[in-house]
């Protein structure tokens, strides 16, 4: 054990860390239902999915059926020139889950080039209609949507983590983050700044693209549904497409299979990744309507301008399909709303510490916000000792646990939460 982790340290570059001075790493040996179980024998409750993307927990029988059978069958072939039934019942589901029109699906193997993938279709989709100098996007600040270079320049520049980039990645625009909360009554002065926006810069932009209802990663903040519906509505007037980072929300998370439906808003493209495998494999799948297809098609180029190579992975799909039709299978709506009511009971204690800047709670995500930065490597330890896993970042201690948690296990993660939090 020793050798194994000394060899990571000396060689191995984790998630936003150095390689000069790593943060401490934890040996997992195997997981389970929502525990990892760690080499010396520990068990931790996870708060984290992994992610957000294991929704069902780990190992889960039905999801490694579907894997084992399909493995027999046929890992990987190239999607150019080939199709298979898993990757066409996988879109026929998509489909039929997702909000209305998004009738074209695209996959990709990473939430991050689900992103690029929508990006390159808002360009060409202008560029097919001449209006080539719409090639500017707008986002908004406190956003994250992935590591990859495109992607990056629509994160916020500040909170979005690549502000290290900033010199080198194209500029876009960044509208002032929703003010009105999840839980706040709507008042119509919160758009006012959007819709000035719009006025000045809505003949440049090629699309807007946002997370529905919660920025993620750029700072977990829930805003008002009604924020989007705005949104959408300025979208359609101005030309501009809406594009629905779906990745961190989708299958169920917020209470609602996606966050766009507590909005009432249909994107003109939607990206979904994480959750669509279970947590499984990694894999992406970017859709958009007929019409955005259709006008791309009839473009220069006359296709879309885009093949990754594991592109509509037949093991990926396979596995996608059964973590649909599982969470399909139970009443995950009902669950995800006791996840809530126990996140914000356990939870709200936390409001009368000094240190506490706010603590919010929606669907199967609990956050405290602190007034400070934690200290990782000493937090990260004291969540282990109390025997869960739980990995803040910034000034965030945040929960998104398995929505197949149990209500012992999350009791554990909130208690662990309020005590170190104190």
């Amino acid at each position: 054990m020793n050798n194994l982790l000394q060899f990571d340290r000396d060689h191995i570059w984790h998630p936003y860390t150095s390689a000069t001075h790593p943060l401490p790493v934890y040996p997992v040996a195997a997981a389970h239902g929502c525990r990892l179980v760690l080499d010396d024998g520990r068990e931790l409750v996870d708060g984290m999915s992994s992610w957000w993307a294991a929704i069902h927990g780990y190992s889960h029988p039905v999801l490694t059926a579907a894997m084992k059978a399909q493995i027999d069958r046929m890992s990987h072939v190239m999607f150019g020139g080939i199709t298979h039934r898993p990757a066409v019942a996988l879109a026929e589901k998509l489909m039929a889950l997702t909000p209305p029109g998004l009738d074209w699906v695209f996959y990709s193997d990473s939430g991050s080039v689900a992103v690029e993938v929508a990006m390159k279709m808002a360009l060409q989709y202008q560029q097919a209609q001449g209006m080539a100098s719409r090639n500017k996007f707008a986002a908004l600040r406190g956003g994250y949507h992935g590591d990859t270079w495109h992607a990056m320049s629509v994160c916020d520049p500040v909170t979005g983590m690549h502000q290290l980039f900033n010199g080198s990645l194209p500029v876009h625009y960044f509208v002032e983050r929703p003010v009105a909360r999840w839980d706040a009554p709507w008042d119509e002065g919160g758009v006012t700044s959007l819709n000035r926006f719009f006025e000045r810069h809505g003949r440049e932009l090629a699309a807007f693209i946002v997370e529905p209802v919660v920025q993620g990663a750029g700072g977990m903040w829930f805003y008002h549904p009604q924020y989007l519906t705005h949104l959408a509505d300025l979208c359609l007037h101005h030309d501009v497409l809406l594009v629905a980072d779906e990745i961190a929300t989708g299958f169920g998370r917020t209470g609602r299979l996606f966050a766009c439906e507590h909005a009432g808003v249909s994107p003109d493209i939607m990206c979904l990744g994480k959750a669509l495998t279970g947590g499984m494999m990694s894999f992406a799948a970017t859709l958009t309507t007929r019409r955005v297809a259709e006008i791309i098609s009839k473009g220069q180029a006359g296709v879309f301008m885009h093949g990754p190579t594991f592109m509509g992975n037949p093991l990926a799909c396979a596995v996608a399909n059964a973590n649909i039709e599982l969470l399909l299978s139970w009443n995950w709506q009902q669950r995800v709303k006791a996840i809530e009511s126990q996140l914000e009971a356990g939870l709200s204690t936390c409001r009368q510490m000094p240190g506490v800047a706010d603590v919010r709670c929606l669907g199967a995500i609990g956050v405290v916000e602190l007034h400070e930065p934690v200290a990782m490597a000493v937090i990260q330890k004291q969540f282990v000792d109390a025997g869960v896993w739980v990995r803040p970042f910034g000034r965030l201690v945040y929960l998104m646990p398995p929505l197949v948690i149990s209500d012992a296990e999350l009791g554990m993660l909130t208690r662990a939460v309020v005590e170190i939090v104190r």
